[in-house]
């Protein structure tokens, strides 16, 4: 800190300045209102007083006060009755004080700084006023409120050049830019006393600001019937129209209605002689320039008569045709909505009518099995429950494998477009070149042409020559022998095999019939509708590789139906329903037994 020299600081200033350096942020606030019983001894003179200011002030405990404002002190202790009197102890710091060191900083820096966290304080202090509920809270807010605006006027009317600076602060305008009449009252008082301290400050400040306080204040004349809120705003004009006569004019242009407004709704409220005083102030001031504006009303009344005309004519030469382009959007617009309604009144119908039916349904069924359970017997209950389990699930399956044969059928209907212009484009071909081979004249049979004898002699000679060049070797006796044993044996051997292949063919043969007798019955076979539990015993086969040799031979037939149209071009002159053997003997080398569709 810029320290002062020892002898000459007061005392108690210097211990609160200590404590207030060793101490917690949150427990600053409190010790800082020992300020105020500093300031107010009894014993102090002027000169004393404006010591102690001056030794607050040096040890940057008014700092500290300035800083603390901008706090949020719902979460610190002592709450806002504590934010408030150090506004006021700031305050009365500032006024008075003469800094000689630096005193640039204290007048452009740190007086508009405390003007600026005082209005703050202030707003956050409305707010809470506004939003309270209880009675004696609202009281409380109020009566702090009134203690930081007290704080501003005291601090300006020490300060003159600061009455500017409140004006320009944009919170000043958001507190005095509000609908509750408590608040609204306080801060036209210090405006009233803004003007009081200096007459010409809404001469000094920039043209939006003043507007803005100017249409607020008359906003407020406007917009309430209460009398205190219309007694201080009629007090605040008579003293703008006193002290800044320029400002008059502005008053008479910008606020064509004002004196009408105040003579109509104000008048007989209590505050009649402020209220002749301004009309006597407003009026002197029309009636220099009543010639001027007579014209300027007369020729702004033609320009907008004309603007009107023009206006109207124009758009009744458009009021048919929007007239007739409304009816349709309205038209279309109410007949989709009855479309939307009637689409979910027969969603709606259909939904319940599913429910029923669904419940019905389920009833049926419930009052079935309850019947079904009664008639049979208690030690036959598992037993059918069992079948009923089973017949759903075959009722199940059923339907699941109808449902994905369509879909697979829907996806491969391409193709078997495809296969079928394949097979057309391949049976036109084969019959073309049928009939042209048909026409193909038989060449006449040519004997062949014998030997003459130069050429039997010839090939005699080729014959002798071999085999002198080639002469066959001699066999013994035991090579003969040997040789004979192994034709014995190839002998019995090719015998052997015989008699296997004689028993094979034999095992075709009873195989063949078996498949024709199978065919047969397949043939012959109920359709699937007229399928009783017997016809399918005689399909039944007991034999697990028989079943799953069919099974495989199934599946082998299925692939060959997907197949793509040119792995078959070399089939597609059988008929539709005929599967080549070589297809089938190639993948599983097993027959495949096929009924009637």
């Amino acid at each position: 800190f810029p320290m002062a020299e020892p002898a000459a600081a007061d005392p108690r200033v210097l211990a609160l300045a200590a404590q207030v350096t060793e101490s917690r942020e949150q427990d600053i606030p409190l010790l800082l209102l020992k300020l105020k019983g500093i300031l107010n001894s009894a014993s102090l003179s002027y000169e004393e007083s404006k010591k102690i200011k001056q030794d607050i002030y040096n040890y940057d405990l008014t700092q500290y006060c300035m800083l603390i404002l901008r706090q949020d002190h719902s979460k610190l202790r002592g709450g806002w009755a504590t934010a408030a009197q150090l506004a006021e102890i700031l305050s009365h710091c500032c006024v008075g004080l003469e800094v000689k060191e630096d005193p640039e900083e204290f007048y452009k820096e740190f007086l508009p700084s405390v003007i600026d966290n005082l209005l703050f304080l202030g707003r956050r202090l409305q707010a809470r006023f506004i939003r309270a509920i209880k009675g004696e809270e609202k009281q409380d807010f109020l009566h702090w409120f009134q203690t930081v605006t007290d704080a501003i006027c005291w601090l300006f009317g020490g300060h003159i050049q600061l009455a500017a600076r409140v004006l320009q602060n944009d919170h000043f305008l958001q507190l005095l830019i509000t609908d509750d009449v408590e608040t609204a009252v306080l801060m036209m008082s210090v405006l009233h006393n803004v003007l009081r301290v200096n007459s010409s400050v809404l001469l000094q400040v920039d043209g939006e600001t003043l507007h803005s306080v100017l249409d607020e204040i008359v906003y407020k004349l406007s917009s309430t019937s209460n009398p205190v809120v219309g007694n201080a705003a009629t007090k605040l004009l008579l003293l703008v129209a006193k002290f800044c006569k320029q400002l008059v004019k502005l008053l008479t242009t910008r606020y064509k209605g004002l004196k009408d407004l105040l003579s109509k709704q104000w008048s007989g409220k209590g505050f009649d002689r402020d209220l002749s005083q301004l009309l006597d102030l407003l009026s002197l001031d029309q009636s220099s320039g009543k010639g001027e504006m007579q014209r300027q009303h007369q020729a702004a009344c033609i320009i907008q008569a004309v603007w009107r005309g023009f206006q109207t004519r124009k758009r009744l030469k458009k009021l048919p045709q929007a007239v007739v382009t409304l009816q349709r959007r309205f038209r279309a617009k109410r007949e989709q909505e009855l479309q939307h309604l009637k689409k979910e009144k027969e969603d709606e119908a259909l939904k319940l009518q599913m429910q029923l039916q669904r419940q019905r349904a389920m009833r049926l069924f419930h009052e079935r099995q309850l019947a079904l359970l009664e008639i049979v017997h208690a030690s036959q209950v598992n037993k059918y429950m069992e079948e009923m389990e089973g017949k759903s699930a075959l009722t199940i399956q059923r339907f699941w494998r109808g449902y994905r044969a369509r879909r697979n059928f829907h996806q491969q209907k391409q193709s078997l477009k495809e296969y079928k212009a394949a097979v057309v484009i391949q049976r036109a071909a084969c019959k073309f070149l049928e009939k042209r081979r048909r026409r193909r004249p038989l060449s006449p049979w040519k004997d062949p042409k014998g030997l003459t004898d130069e050429q039997r002699l010839a090939l005699q000679q080729k014959v002798d020559d071999y085999i002198k060049l080639h002469p066959a070797s001699q066999m013994s006796e035991e090579m003969s022998k040997e040789l004979h044993t192994q034709a014995q044996e190839k002998l019995a051997q090719f015998l052997l095999r015989s008699s296997l292949d004689r028993r094979a063919a034999q095992r075709r043969e009873t195989l063949l019939a078996q498949v024709n007798t199978d065919v047969e019955l397949l043939m012959n076979a109920p359709g699937l509708a007229e399928t009783t539990e017997k016809d399918l015993d005689v399909f039944m086969s007991r034999s697990m590789p028989v079943a799953t040799k069919a099974r495989q031979s199934h599946n082998t037939m299925l692939k060959y139906t997907r197949w793509p149209w040119w792995k078959k071009l070399g089939d597609e002159f059988m008929e539709d329903d005929v599967i080549p053997d070589d297809a089938l003997n190639a993948e599983l080398g097993t027959l495949f037994i096929g009924g009637k569709k």
